[in-house]
């Protein structure tokens, strides 16, 4: 296990969106180096950025183009190589995006691969024998290649899938995952890591990692003796490079190898039930919401299974939100999401916040752009100032890569950075607590004090400290172990008295 990973709280960057610093009105790397000390200052040591690739940019960047080249629109090689060292003069670790499922249609393997005459690429991509043969219950593309057979599909038509094998194999076409063929795709990953490590890279964030060997069994199996194999390699040529997985299943993902597994929005899980179930018939019951009248019992009953029996083998990442899934501010006040994050910030494991989050940016209901469809309207550019385009880009506005928040109270990080009682500096003092306390970090003790159905608040310990959180519109109660009589930090009023932690509405405290 990296030892950084133990104490990094990761900011997600998307790009495109960050910071324009050659008025195109597309983010770009130096705008991402321009504001590394911002990042720093929130109390982030560790960054994702998503794909910044070569690409045509029909899935926005998944659909990579060449692994080894920037997109121009981002910079160059040269500028990555620059932020991965501006970084660690602060002391910030990056992770790039890593898509290993596929790839774009104008890949160069790809077109060698859609030749009729058989070359070293002809396996690389999943193809079927004959032109109308076609690929039962995946997408499939037909007669618009030379060789003779229809190829794979991941997601988009522009994004044809890698072959690493099939774990049953029914077809004539069909390789296994240990057939030479699959085996040079995965060497071939292991190259492209290589490539960006060797340049200062620190790890990488990987996209869908558990799809890569189609028809798997059900633990993934095949799949995750490919993850095994790249983690030894990890292990003994970069032991200290994370790889952290778009998988959202601990029990599988960490167990082959991710040193951290994404807890991502899916319905009814137990992450879900915290600030995102707004989908269940009768409204929103999320934990977090003040008027939810959640249940914590719902979110513990997913989580304590996975945290317990994957806790020795790595991390589960909370998030704020990511570049795929509706911005928090949607449904959630400033004050809820005060104390969304300060659950995220003291939970085990490893958390993630996503640039914007952290001065409550919204969710904008705005037309595709790039393959984005539903998840456009939280990508939008970073919300800096009242200058120009809130200060992401001297462009004309016309040219912006997406629109910004229109609201006269759009939030904005220099209204915020002035306001003592803002979302920002809530989250830079919660932040600045959980790198002053190792009980606060990814591996300490976690056990929960007190979680009934239906009831306020939810209390667990951390090591030394306990944590204490009630964010209902009505008083809690509930008792303690023994006296905790320091209050380290505190959301709303709380009191002591008698071994019993009062809280008020909507109201959250770190003991000690």
């Amino acid at each position: 296990m990296p030892g950084w990973l133990r104490d990094a709280i990761f900011y997600e960057i998307y790009p495109q969106s960050f910071k324009d610093t050659d008025s195109d009105g597309i983010g770009d790397l130096a705008g991402i180096i321009e504001k590394l000390d911002y990042v720093k200052s929130i109390g982030c040591n560790a960054l994702w950025i998503n794909p910044c690739f070569d690409s045509p940019f029909k899935d926005a960047g998944y659909d990579v183009r060449d692994y080894k080249k920037v997109a121009p629109r981002y910079g160059s090689n040269e500028d990555l190589v620059r932020l991965f060292d501006e970084a660690h003069k602060r002391h910030i670790h990056v992770l790039l995006d890593l898509v290993p499922g596929h790839t774009s249609e104008e890949h160069e393997w790809f077109l060698e691969s859609k030749k009729a005459e058989r070359n070293e690429y002809s396996d690389r991509y999943v193809w079927t024998k004959a032109a109308f043969q076609g690929i039962g219950g995946h997408p499939y593309i037909g007669g618009e290649a030379d060789r003779d057979g229809c190829y794979m599909l991941n997601f988009f038509k522009c994004q044809p899938a890698l072959n690493y094998g099939f774990g049953k194999v029914t077809e004539d076409w069909q390789l296994s995952p240990d057939d030479p063929a699959c085996i040079a795709t995965r060497e071939a990953m292991k190259d492209i890591m290589r490539f960006w490590l060797d340049k200062g890279c620190d790890g990488f964030r990987v996209d869908m990692a558990d799809s890569l060997v189609k028809e798997d069994d059900e633990n993934k199996s095949a799949t995750g003796a490919i993850w095994k194999n790249i983690r030894e390699m990890l292990d003994a040529e970069y032991p200290e490079a994370a790889i952290i997985s778009e998988w959202s299943n601990p029990n599988q993902s960490l167990k082959s190898g991710f040193h951290a597994d994404f807890y991502l929005d899916h319905h009814g899980n137990g992450y879900n039930t915290l600030i995102r179930d707004n989908e269940t018939p009768g409204g929103d019951h999320s934990f977090l919401k003040k008027d939810g009248n959640g249940d914590i019992m719902r979110f513990l009953s997913d989580y304590l299974p996975k945290y317990d029996s994957t806790k020795d083998y790595g991390y589960i990442s909370f998030i704020t939100c990511n570049h795929d899934t509706p911005r928090p501010r949607r449904t959630l006040d400033y004050h809820e999401l005060k104390l969304a994050y300060a659950l995220f910030l003291t939970l085990p494991g490893v958390p993630f916040i996503y640039y914007g989050d952290e001065i409550g940016m919204r969710y904008l209901d705005i037309p595709t752009k790039e393959g984005g469809y539903h998840r456009t309207g939280t990508r939008t550019p970073m919300q800096w100032d009242h200058s120009k385009n809130h200060g992401f880009s001297n462009a004309s506005e016309d040219k912006l890569y997406l629109p910004l928040d229109p609201a006269e109270d759009a939030p904005t990080v220099a209204d915020q950075e002035n306001d003592p009682s803002s979302l920002l500096n809530t989250v830079k003092e919660l932040t600045r607590i959980r790198h002053e306390h190792a009980d606060l970090q990814a591996d300490a003790e976690f056990e929960v004090i007190y979680a009934e159905q239906n009831e306020f608040p939810f209390v667990f310990r951390r090591g030394d400290l306990v944590i204490g959180i009630n964010p209902s519109e009505k008083k809690a109660t509930a008792s303690l172990p023994k006296n905790y009589m320091k209050t380290v930090y505190k959301i709303g009023d709380i009191e002591l008295k008698d071994a019993s932690l009062h809280m008020q509405p909507q109201s959250f405290v770190i003991l000690k």
